[in-house]
């Protein structure tokens, strides 16, 4: 998946699996990361219970190397 693709779909909030997809990784590392070190991530994550979402706009910020509140 790249990054425009990511800008063309339709949701504010995305999933470990389509961030996993652009950045080549595994969902669960993400999914895990998520859960216990977060700010290594480098974007802000949204835990809820077993969920992790992605902030769509702050995924692609980080992805074009903007700052990310």
């Amino acid at each position: 998946m790249t990054l425009q693709e990511v800008e063309a779909l339709d949701r504010e909030m995305l999933t470990p699996v389509i961030v996993a997809k652009v950045l080549g990784s595994d969902p669960e590392t993400i999914r895990l990361q998520a859960r216990l070190r977060p700010e290594l991530l480098g974007f802000p994550v949204i835990l809820l219970g077993s969920r992790v979402k992605i902030p769509k706009a702050a995924f692609l910020a980080y992805c074009r190397g903007e700052s990310v509140s």
